[in-house]
C-alpha cells in the first residue's frame, strides 16, 4: 500500500490512550527482558560473543558483492535459482510469476519480515493465490487483517479474549476460553493448508556463502513443513542477511536465541541446501531464492548509517526501548518497530515518509548495550536527524519548526553565562508553582506548547536549589 508519510505522533498517541496495549506491552516485554537477561547470566564470554558477532558482519557488509554472488553461485550448485529484486515490486512479481507458472493455488508462508516489506500477501491474494501464514502469531493477524506489532509477537497487542472472538468469527468454531484450545483449532486449520498446498514461502535469518545454505529458524515447527511439503520453496531474503562462512552459524546461531527469547537454543534449526536430493525421503522439487535489495544498497552507500545492516531481527532493542514500550509497533507505521525501526524504516522508505522516526528515541542508549552485534543506534539516529533536518531546511519548511527553533535559539542565550541560566532557573521555579500544589514532585499540566509533552508525561519539577548551589554548600560542610 502506497503512503505518502507515516504519522508516528498521531498513531503513538493513539497507543498511549489504550489501557490493554500498555499492559500487553510491559507484561511481554519484561518477560523478553528477563528471559534474555538469565540466558547471557551463564554465557562467561559473551561480550566477546557481541565483538566477534560484529567483527563477521562488518567484515561481510563491507564485502558484500562478492559474498553474494559466492552465495548465488553455490546456490545453483546444489540445484536452486536464485533471483535478484532491486526493490518489492521486483521481487513480489518474482515469487508471483513462479506461482502462475507452476499453476499454484495455495500458498503456506512462514514468518517473515521481508514477506511483510513486499506485502506479498496482497500481491498473491489480486491474483487468486491463497496465501496462508502458518506462524500463530502471523495467523492471528492475518485473520484481523493487521500488520504485526512485534519482530517475535507479531499479535503481542491482542489478549486471549480478543483471538477467541476472532476465531470464533472468521473460522466459524465456538468461542473457546482455555489456550490450547484455541491452539488446537489452528493446528488443525493449518494442518489441511499444509497437506494441500503447491509452493511455500519462507524468510531466511542467515545464508552462508560458503555452501549456499540458508537457514531458518523458528519454535512451533512450521517453517519445517513450509519448506519441506509443498513441490516449490521459495524463500525471500534481505541481501545483508548473507554470512561468509559455514563456521559462523554456530556463533550468530547463539547469539540470536539468547537475545530473542532468552533459549540456549530455537526448537527448530533448519539447514536448508537447494532442492530434494534423490536419497532425500521429502522437501521440495524446486528450491528459488530471491535475493532483495530494496534500499539496502543506499544505506550500504553510507559509512555513517551502514552498520544497520548488521540487524539480526532478534527484537532485543524492542523490548529495551522505553519509547517503544509505551507506543508498541503499530505506531511506527511500517513493517520494522522498535529502535530498529526507527533506523530501517526511514532510510527504506526515504526520509520524507517517515521523519518522524529517528526522533522517537531518548537517545537513552540501552539498545546498543543489548544488541548483540553492538549497532550504535544513536550514532545512527543522530545522523538520521540531521538529515531530516537537512531536508526540512532544503524545502524551506518553517511552520512546524518554528517553536523548536525559538526554543533552542532561548535554551542557547540561557546557556550563555552563569548569571543569565542562574536567573532562568529562579524564572522557572516560581513560574511552575502555578502549576504545582502541595507536595507534588511532578507537573501533570502545562499550558501549549508544554502541554505536548505533559499529555502523556509528568514533568518534574525545578528544585528550590539547583544541584551546582546544594553541591558547593555540600563541598564547605
Amino acid at each position: 500500500m502506497e503512503v505518502d508519510k507515516y504519522d508516528f505522533k498521531k498513531d503513538s498517541e493513539k497507543a498511549l490512550n489504550d489501557d490493554h496495549l500498555q499492559k500487553a506491552l510491559i507484561l511481554t516485554t519484561d518477560l523478553f527482558r528477563e528471559r534474555r537477561k538469565s540466558a547471557i547470566e551463564n554465557v562467561d564470554n559473551w561480550e566477546h560473543l557481541r565483538s566477534r558477532a560484529r567483527e563477521v558482519k562488518k567484515e561481510t557488509i563491507s564485502k558484500l558483492d562478492g559474498y553474494l554472488e559466492s552465495l548465488e553461485e553455490n546456490v545453483v550448485k546444489a540445484g536452486g535459482k536464485v533471483h535478484w529484486a532491486s526493490d518489492a515490486d521486483e521481487a513480489a512479481r518474482i515469487i508471483l510469476d513462479i506461482a502462475l507458472k507452476a499453476k499454484v493455488k495455495t500458498v503456506v508462508k512462514s514468518k517473515s519480515m521481508a514477506t511483510e516489506e513486499i506485502e506479498l500477501n496482497h500481491v498473491l491474494k489480486n491474483s487468486g493465490i491463497e496465501a496462508i501464514e502458518t506462524d500463530l502469531g502471523e495467523y492471528i493477524i492475518q485473520l484481523a487483517d493487521e500488520t504485526p506489532s512485534h519482530i517475535l509477537v507479531p499479535a503481542i497487542h491482542k489478549t486471549k479474549d480478543d483471538i477467541s472472538k476472532l476465531f470464533s468469527e472468521k473460522l466459524d468454531v465456538p468461542y473457546y476460553s482455555q489456550p490450547e484450545q484455541i491452539t488446537r483449532v489452528a493446528r488443525e486449520k493449518l494442518r489441511e493448508k499444509f497437506l494441500g498446498a503447491d509452493m511455500g514461502v519462507s524468510g531466511v535469518n542467515f545464508a552462508v556463502a560458503e555452501t549456499g545454505t540458508i537457514v531458518i529458524v523458528e519454535n512451533e515447527g512450521n517453517a519445517r513443513m513450509t519448506t519441506t511439503l509443498p513441490g516449490i520453496h521459495v524463500a525471500l531474503m534481505g541481501i545483508e542477511k548473507v554470512i561468509p562462512r559455514f563456521e559462523d552459524l554456530g556463533l550468530f546461531l547463539s547469539i540470536l536465541a539468547r537475545s530473542a527469547t532468552g533459549q540456549k537454543m530455537s526448537s527448530y534449526v533448519s539447514f536448508i541446501t537447494g532442492p530434494k536430493r534423490k536419497d532425500d525421503k521429502d522437501g521440495p522439487e524446486e528450491f528459488h531464492l530471491v535475493l532483495l535489495d530494496n534500499g539496502r544498497s543506499s544505506i550500504l552507500a553510507s559509512e555513517e548509517t551502514r552498520e544497520s545492516l548488521y540487524c539480526i531481527r532478534c527484537g532485543a532493542c524492542l523490548n529495551i526501548c522505553p519509547v517503544y514500550r509505551k507506543v508498541g509497533g503499530h505506531s511506527y507505521g511500517w513493517v520494522y518497530s522498535g529502535p530498529i525501526g526507527a533506523i530501517i524504516n526511514p532510510q527504506l522508505l526515504g526520509i520524507d515518509k517517515a521523519p518522524d522516526l529517528p526522533f522517537a528515541s531518548s537517545l537513552c542508549g540501552a539498545c546498543k548495550d543489548v544488541c548483540p552485534v553492538k549497532i550504535d543506534f544513536p550514532h545512527v539516529l543522530l545522523e538520521l536527524r540531521r538529515r531530516v533536518v537537512d531536508n526540512n531546511n532544503r524545502k524551506k519548511r518553517v511552520g512546524g519548526n518554528l517553536i523548536q527553533r525559538l526554543g533552542i535559539k532561548f535554551w542557547r542565550f540561557s546557556m550563555q553565562s552563569q548569571m543569565i541560566y542562574s536567573i532562568m532557573l529562579s524564572i522557572a521555579y516560581y513560574a511552575q508553582l502555578l502549576f504545582v500544589s502541595g507536595n507534588q514532585n511532578r507537573i501533570r499540566f502545562l499550558p501549549y506548547p508544554f502541554s505536548l509533552w505533559t499529555r502523556h508525561k509528568d514533568f518534574p519539577v525545578f528544585a528550590k536549589t539547583p544541584f551546582r548551589k546544594w553541591w558547593k554548600h555540600i563541598k564547605h560542610e
